[in-house]
C-alpha cells in the first residue's frame, strides 16, 4: 500500500477479470488535514492509486498506470460523511498490459468513472 492506513478493504471479490470491493476511507488520515483543512476531500490521485492497488491484488502483479483514457470525477468524496465506497472494475489483459474500466460509488452517488491501462 503506497499510502499506509489510507483505506481498509471491508469486503472484496477479486479475480483476474473483475474487482468488486467495498472499502472504507480513514477520515483521520493526515492527507485530509491538508486536502482541505476543515473541508476534507479525497484527492483524485489517491482514488486512482486505490484502483491500481485493487487491480494489483486481483492480478497478483505489480503494476504501474501507463495511460488514462478517461477519468471522470463526478462527486466529491468527503471521508467524514461518506467514508465507504463500492469500487467495481472490469479487467481485460493481454500479455503485457491490463485495461481497467469501472466505477466508484458511495450510496447511490457515482463518484468516479475510470478507463485506464496498467502495465506490469
Amino acid at each position: 500500500m503506497l499510502i499506509p492506513d489510507f483505506y481498509t478493504v471491508l469486503q472484496s471479490n477479486l479475480s483476474e477479470t473483475q474487482v468488486d470491493a467495498h472499502i472504507k476511507l480513514n477520515a483521520e488520515h493526515p492527507i485530509f488535514q491538508g486536502h482541505f483543512p476543515n473541508n476534507p476531500v479525497t484527492p483524485g490521485v489517491c482514488m486512482l492509486q486505490i484502483c491500481k492497488e485493487l487491480t494489483e491484488s486481483a492480478t497478483n502483479k505489480a503494476l504501474k498506470m501507463s495511460s488514462c483514457k478517461n477519468i471522470k470525477f463526478t462527486a466529491l468524496i468527503n471521508p467524514f460523511t461518506d467514508p465507504e465506497l463500492q469500487i467495481n472494475l472490469a479487467i481485460k489483459s493481454d500479455s503485457t498490459s491490463y485495461k481497467i474500466s469501472g466505477t466508484a460509488y458511495y450510496g447511490d452517488t457515482l463518484a468516479i468513472k475510470i478507463s485506464a491501462q496498467l502495465t506490469a
